[in-house]
């Protein structure tokens, strides 16, 4: 691809892995709603209107793109954003059956290959493009470094958790079963990955955008508007049917904290493989202190708009990243998905969660970070050998 610069587009990339590993950190300021209305709120933001307003801003007649898209291309790119949603109710199950660490581990394991793999493989370039060139090699070798340095950072915490208490234990890993978890584990990274093949699938609108005049950089906005669309439309629906069934539907509305149900499952919890880093981390993080009785109506709203703009700002920049690797541009995915976890990790070590544990804990995590800055190395070196 010309004008491809693959270091830069690994910047992009670490750019989106910084707003992914973070976005998380504003919802510890909303008070007194519950877990379904503030990821609604936020997800309003994160999934429909900043798509739309960045999208708008940065691409010209966006409505005419999306109009002269075809309708196979809109239906296939929806609704991957609407099995990637799907994947967020069995990650919940994976924690719930092999814990934090494990279930994290497994899950983004397959989310990481599936996303990368899968798109050369469906289009029939795989064995040509990517097994059959240098620069393709180097980049298969990066996955693995990849893959390896999940591994390890999920060896890591797992060391962690058996430092924990009986009690904390059992907080974190209800109903171990390793077999069941592992099936659930596999099926929600390989749902998760489902925005990579909406990403994919979106070809055509990017092709689009840049025959109405877009910029290279910005020509994967408008399928990202279409791919969002679908992923709102899951967690609208689970959210919303959590708010019935919690009774926390006034909350959007009320300034005056009333009483609801006292449910809260890990299996309610929508969130996929590429969300789950950085909530795990904030929530070790201190909470700020809460003031009154009253539910602060405006500040929750605009903690939960900084938190949904910044879960997008992940994609914007992956958009970004994907345009600068040439014709191995699904690697992008590999290079999205270690920077979650590198700057989900550096989050850790900057708000102590790690402190207190052991050195072989400690150790793994440090071998681990350093495995995943590798491969985004070697996948921005692979990609470097193929643009020139």
């Amino acid at each position: 691809m010309t004008g491809a610069n693959p270091m830069i587009g690994v910047v992009y990339h670490w750019l989106g892995g910084l707003a992914a590993g973070s976005f998380y950190a504003p919802y510890r300021y909303v008070r007194k709603w519950a877990w379904e209305t503030y990821w609604l709120a936020g997800g309003f933001f994160a999934w429909i209107a900043a798509p739309w307003v960045f999208a708008w801003i940065m691409t010209p007649d966006l409505t005419g793109i999306l109009k002269q898209s075809p309708p196979k291309t809109l239906f296939w790119t929806y609704l991957f954003g609407v099995l990637w949603g799907i994947g967020g109710l069995f990650y919940g199950l994976t924690m719930r059956y092999l814990g934090i660490s494990l279930g994290c581990a497994v899950a983004l394991g397959f989310c990481a290959a599936f996303g990368t793999l899968m798109p050369p493989i469906f289009r029939g370039v795989f064995v040509s493009e990517v097994l059959g060139t240098t620069s393709g090699i180097i980049i298969l070798i990066g996955i693995g470094v990849c893959l390896l340095g999940i591994a390890t950072a999920g060896g890591a915490g797992m060391a962690k958790e058996r430092e924990m208490t009986q009690e904390q234990k059992q907080d974190t890993i209800q109903e171990f079963d390793f077999w069941k978890g592992l099936m659930v584990a596999i099926f929600a990274g390989v749902m998760s990955a489902c925005f990579s093949y909406g990403l994919a699938a979106g070809d055509p609108i990017k092709a689009i955008a840049v025959s109405h005049g877009a910029g290279a950089l910005w020509q994967g906005l408008p399928a990202l508007v279409v791919v969002l669309l679908g992923g709102f439309t899951t967690n609208f629906l689970w959210c919303v049917s959590l708010n019935i069934r919690n009774r926390t539907g006034h909350e959007y509305f009320s300034g005056v904290e009333r009483g609801r149900v006292p449910f809260r499952s890990e299996e309610t919890i929508i969130e996929t493989a590429i969300d789950a880093p950085s909530e795990e981390v904030i929530e070790e993080a201190p909470k700020p202190p809460d003031f009154g009785l009253r539910v602060p109506l405006l500040a929750n709203y605009f903690f939960c708009a900084l938190a949904g703009v910044t879960w997008y700002f992940q994609f914007f920049f992956y958009s970004m990243g994907e345009t600068q690797m040439g014709r191995f541009k699904f690697s992008s995915w590999t290079l999205h998905m270690a920077s979650i976890i590198i700057f989900s990790t550096l989050w850790g070590v900057a708000l102590s969660e790690w402190r207190g544990t052991s050195r072989r804990a400690r150790t793994l995590l440090g071998l681990g970070l350093l495995t995943l800055i590798l491969s985004t190395i070697v996948v921005g070196y692979g990609n470097y050998l193929g643009a020139k």
